[in-house]
């Protein structure tokens, strides 16, 4: 975020036209910094136009050194990944907003908007202070994929926390009497799996996923393990499917709770704190973004490809409040893998897209 606004300043952005909302204290997450918004008049009539990017990326990315490799950016260290989701999403905004202003293009009104804690759960978009950002008519995110993808619909999310309470005991001098919250939990993973509930599932025409991505419980091997959590969540484009995913889960662990005793009979507990990170979308055919994101690949010589996202995107929670957002891509290959890498080519594209978009005579 510094680093954006110093480039800002430095092409002639005031201070006044920058400004960061409070999104990350409404974040169970808190954080440092929230959103941040800048806002350009207009040289040309016409309705505001917002373009947005997330800054945060996943831990594997922590640590980063990009090289390049031919058309390609690259982690050099093959531990970690390169964290092009999002940063070249961000300065595909970023150089937008400089090319505009280092060359005096005309252009509407418009709205740039880097946001924060999108990999968390959407928390940035989820408590963005709309009220900042001028009530845009067209919305474009720049998030993963080829330049020409045009994202006009995404999965719902529902996490949840897991919390298995057992009994603790001597594993050596007296294990009947404890409750082992790790077989609690072990079973019932493998009901989850057993039943086609983990990964991805597909029942009766209902497609969705759902996975178990953290565990944590024990402190040592002689001791029956008292408590385990587990962090999970469920997706889907469906939202009476994805509850029954939840179900599921719920019903499996209930279940592994009876099943386990001690000698005296006594079993074990289990909670779950569960929340809707973000509600499934999709655009309508003739949604005004979409057609002008279209006209943008066109006029930067590629050919526009819709296309539904399996994943959660900003771009889910401002459209749930009133902003409907298309997403492209920024040329971000394998993002969340050691394998990530960013596509120069894709890359270059994006940005004139992006340049199109904002620089474009509105109607």
């Amino acid at each position: 975020m510094d680093f954006i606004v110093a480039e800002l300043r430095r092409a002639g952005v005031s201070g006044d036209a920058l400004r960061f909302d409070r999104a990350h204290w409404r974040s169970v997450h808190g954080g440092e910094v929230g959103n941040l918004v800048c806002k350009l008049p207009g040289t040309l009539r016409g309705p505001r136009r917002l373009l947005m990017a997330h800054t945060d990326t996943v831990p594997l990315c922590r640590g980063a050194r990009p090289v390049r490799r031919g058309r390609f950016l690259v982690p050099a260290d093959k531990q970690t990944g390169l964290g092009a989701d999002d940063r070249a999403g961000c300065a595909v905004v970023l150089h937008t907003a400089l090319e505009l202003l280092r060359r005096r293009l005309p252009h509407p009104p418009l709205t740039l908007l880097w946001t924060v804690q999108e990999e968390t759960g959407l928390h940035g978009a989820r408590n963005a202070n709309l009220s900042l950002l001028g009530k845009p008519r067209l919305a474009f995110n720049f998030d993963g994929g080829r330049a020409e993808k045009l994202t006009v619909g995404a999965t719902g999310g529902y996490r949840m926390t897991i919390a298995v309470h057992g009994i603790a005991s001597h594993a050596g001098g007296a294990p009947e009497e404890g409750v082992s919250a790790v077989t609690v939990a072990s079973l019932a993973i493998a009901e989850l799996h057993r039943g086609g509930w983990l990964g991805r599932i597909e029942k009766n025409g209902r497609r969705g996923t759902s996975n178990i991505g953290t565990v944590h419980g024990g402190e040592a091997t002689n001791v029956v393990t008292p408590e385990v959590t587990l962090r999970a969540e469920a997706r889907s484009h469906c939202p009476e499917f994805r509850r029954r995913i939840i179900r599921a889960f719920e019903r499996a662990f209930q279940r592994a709770t009876r099943r386990i005793r001690n000698h005296q009979g006594k079993t074990a507990r289990m909670t779950i704190d569960g929340r809707l990170d973000y509600e499934s979308f999709l655009l309508p055919d003739h949604e005004p973004c979409v057609l002008a994101a279209e006209a943008a690949v066109r006029a930067a010589g590629g050919t526009p490809e819709r296309a539904v996202s399996d994943g959660g995107l900003d771009a889910n929670w401002l459209t749930r409040r009133g902003i409907p957002v298309v997403s492209l891509g920024g040329g971000q290959m394998h993002a969340h893998t050691t394998a990530e890498r960013l596509d120069l080519r894709e890359f270059v594209r994006a940005c004139r897209i992006a340049l199109v978009l904002a620089a474009a005579r509105a109607g």
